[in-house]
């Protein structure tokens, strides 16, 4: 199996410093991040590892519920993932505090309680749930 990648180029202090993250695998661009930024409510323009968690996590979760469907008898029309990252103190330092996953979805071939049950399926299949097991994850799934 292939690969990914990322870097980040850091100048400067913990609260006063910045990043560059770069997408180096696929070549999409370089995004800014800062702690200063990072504990915010409002991310100015920059973004976080939270941010990039939350990505990659909803990302897997749809592509992973698409193949359970699929493997069901269902077909999908459309699947809208959500996920929320928190962070917050600990003691040393940070944590993540949980991820909330929140899917609607439109698909034929199946009720909702089935629905529910290949969504929570793909919640336990999906790798980048795996990777964050030690992360409280909640899912919030509703078939339109």
């Amino acid at each position: 199996m292939p690969k990914r990648s990322a870097r980040t180029e850091w100048t400067g202090s913990f609260q006063e410093g910045s990043g560059k993250v770069e997408f180096t695998s696929s070549g999409l661009g370089t995004f800014t991040t800062s702690f200063p930024t990072r504990s915010a409510d409002a991310a100015d323009g920059t973004t976080s590892p939270e941010e990039m968690i939350a990505a990659a996590h909803s990302a897997c979760f749809a592509m992973q519920l698409s193949a359970v469907i699929g493997e069901a008898g269902g077909t999908v029309k459309k699947l809208d993932v959500t996920a929320e990252v928190g962070l917050g103190p600990d003691d040393p330092g940070f944590k993540l505090t949980g991820i909330a996953l929140t899917l609607r979805g439109e698909v034929d071939g199946m009720d909702a309680d089935a629905f529910a049950t290949a969504a929570r399926t793909a919640k336990e299949m999906c790798p980048v749930s795996k990777a964050l097991a030690g992360v409280d994850i909640t899912l919030d799934a509703q078939l339109a």
